[in-house]
């Protein structure tokens, strides 16, 4: 499958996002939250970058992705029991993800929703991993942190564009 995201805009991309992203994942671990300052610093990253490297009509239905989004993920929130923030973050990542390129990414997540979810339950089993994060709430907690997956399909999806 062609990813249709120019690998120039997403080698620009990849660098901010891939650090949002890992704060983002941080905080689902940490907290159980997805802070608004997290979801906000990613959408500006494609506010003030995508201008300059993704064609300009592209870049434009990148707010109707995530308006769409963002409507999704709010049913999602009210109907679904995913996260505010999951839903909001997701918005976020969708503006830098062409329709034509949806299939891949939504294969993607629920390959790193499967390979989270097993390594976050696996983790919270070792003694000396929870010994060495004993404040972190995800591991108590009775839901997923859905943070750390949809960083790393944001991630992935970037760094296979860029690199293809």
């Amino acid at each position: 499958m062609m990813i249709t995201l120019p690998a120039l805009a997403a080698l620009w991309f990849l660098l901010p996002v891939a650090l949002v992203s890992f704060i983002a994942a941080f905080n689902d671990l940490k907290r159980m939250k997805l802070p608004n300052p997290v979801v906000v610093a990613l959408g500006l990253i494609y506010v003030i970058l995508g201008p300059f490297v993704v064609p300009f009509e592209t870049y434009l239905w990148g707010f109707a992705h995530g308006f769409v989004m963002y409507f999704v993920g709010m049913l999602a929130f009210a109907y679904l029991g995913v996260g505010a923030g999951d839903g909001k973050f997701a918005a976020a990542m969708s503006m830098f993800i062409p329709l034509a390129d949806a299939t891949l990414v939504l294969s993607l997540f629920a390959a790193f929703l499967l390979g989270a979810f097993l390594a976050h339950r696996a983790l919270r089993a070792m003694p000396v991993v929870r010994r060495a994060t004993p404040d972190w709430v995800s591991w108590e907690h009775k839901k997923f942190p859905m943070g750390l997956a949809l960083a790393g399909t944001m991630i992935c999806y970037l760094a296979l564009a860029a690199f293809p």
